[in-house]
């Protein structure tokens, strides 16, 4: 038990800090302790803590819907006490309402982050983080490791005019944060006037993933199945701002990636000829049965992360879009309806936190030329990682 979390402190410290408080607690079903126990249900049994609301993030309190899909009203498990939604059928839906926040006296929230600026759950925090400020309620954030480490960081940092629900605040695509110095980080540069405890993590390096932290692995969303596709995630979410398949409707997400009647062979052979570390592309017929291109042969490649130390996603998950859209040639299209509640900017604008690499890609730049401006970046969020470090 070198890593503890701060769902397993407050536990040590038999729930104290919530004695004699109406809680409402914002968490989903990754958040659990050693004994595969949720929060949710710690909270429920521990006779000193007045459990009053629940609060599902995206995909619902139960972690069942797919991305994109609204939860409406969820049932709670557990009697007297109400379940609410933050993620509905548009914006409002995304933040805890006043009135669902009067008979709380303190909001916790524990929410596993996978370390990509995409994943919505800091989204959501930094919502509630903003609300609770508003209602004049303190807020209780139990920290996780982010499981890729907390050393690497990678990619472009988000432009003014491009904040939405897939990139809230101005940090790298690959932030190297935990989700409790995240919170940190949105209440200082956010000027946001809460009162905010965030339990730290005991143990933890920042070198270490999940897999050296020893906790349990809990899919913190349903395309999240393992830690290989978080690994590949904060580069491969990008397919999502196109029509290519992101390898949804597969037993692995964002690992296979294509398109109907492409040359998979030829787009693995220009993958692996870059000779970037840690990765390996291998040639792939897949056939999603649901989302993008549902019951048709794709033909892409399956990444295979050789070195995770090594391994710069963001930077492989650009040179995977360039590669297939030459392969795709004309029937290429990027996505432009609706996406996270946002018609414009665009999907991929919106993803990489600006519309400069879209532009450069469409002019005709290699995709090695476009990342070479994210070292700039890359270099200022490190600046600010020291002053933003729990660990």
């Amino acid at each position: 038990m070198s890593v503890i979390t701060g769902l397993e402190q407050l536990k040590a410290e038999r729930f104290a800090r919530l004695r004699g408080r109406r809680v409402g607690l914002v968490t989903h079903p990754p958040a659990v302790d050693r004994q595969y126990r949720s929060a949710a249900e710690l909270f429920f049994a521990h006779p000193d803590v007045n459990l009053v609301s629940l609060f599902g993030p995206e995909h619902g309190f139960t972690g069942s819907a797919q991305d994109l899909e609204g939860v409406g009203i969820e049932t709670s498990p557990f009697p007297g006490v109400s379940c609410h939604s933050l993620y509905g059928h548009d914006v409002a839906s995304l933040r805890p309402k006043p009135d669902q926040l009067a008979d709380v006296d303190v909001l916790v929230i524990d929410l596993v982050d996978i370390g990509s600026r995409y994943y919505t759950f800091a989204a959501t925090m930094l919502y509630c983080l903003e609300e609770a400020a508003r209602a004049g309620k303190p807020v209780l954030v139990l920290d996780r490791p982010n499981p890729l480490g907390g050393i690497a960081v990678e990619g472009p940092i988000l432009k003014p005019g491009f904040e939405s629900f897939v990139g809230p605040h101005a940090i790298c695509t690959r932030h190297g944060r935990t989700i409790g110095e995240l919170a940190h980080l949105f209440k200082t540069e956010r000027g946001i006037n809460v009162e905010l405890d965030v339990l730290d993590c005991q143990g933890w390096a920042r070198d270490q993933d999940h897999d050296a932290t020893g906790l349990p692995w809990v899919m913190p969303s349903p395309n999240m199945p393992t830690l290989d596709t978080a690994y590949v995630y904060p580069g491969m979410c990008l397919i999502e701002g196109t029509n290519l398949s992101e390898g949804r409707g597969t037993t692995r997400p964002f690992e296979l990636c294509g398109f109907p009647s492409i040359d998979s062979y030829r787009v693995a052979r220009e993958l692996n000829e870059c000779a970037r570390p840690g990765i390996v592309f291998r040639p792939v017929t897949f056939k999603p049965t649901f989302q993008k291109h549902a019951g048709q042969l794709c033909g892409g490649v399956q990444l295979h992360v050789t070195n995770r130390a090594a391994f710069q996603p963001v930077r492989i998950g650009l040179a995977v879009l360039w590669a297939l859209r030459r392969a795709a040639g004309d029937r290429f299209k990027w996505r432009t309806e609706e996406y996270e509640f946002v018609t414009n900017p665009i999907a991929i604008d919106l993803l990489f936190g600006s519309d400069r690499e879209r532009s450069m890609i469409e002019a005709g730049a290699h995709w090695c030329e476009i990342a070479a401006l994210w070292v700039e970046d890359e270099m200022k969020q490190l600046k600010v990682q020291r002053n933003i470090n729990c660990y």
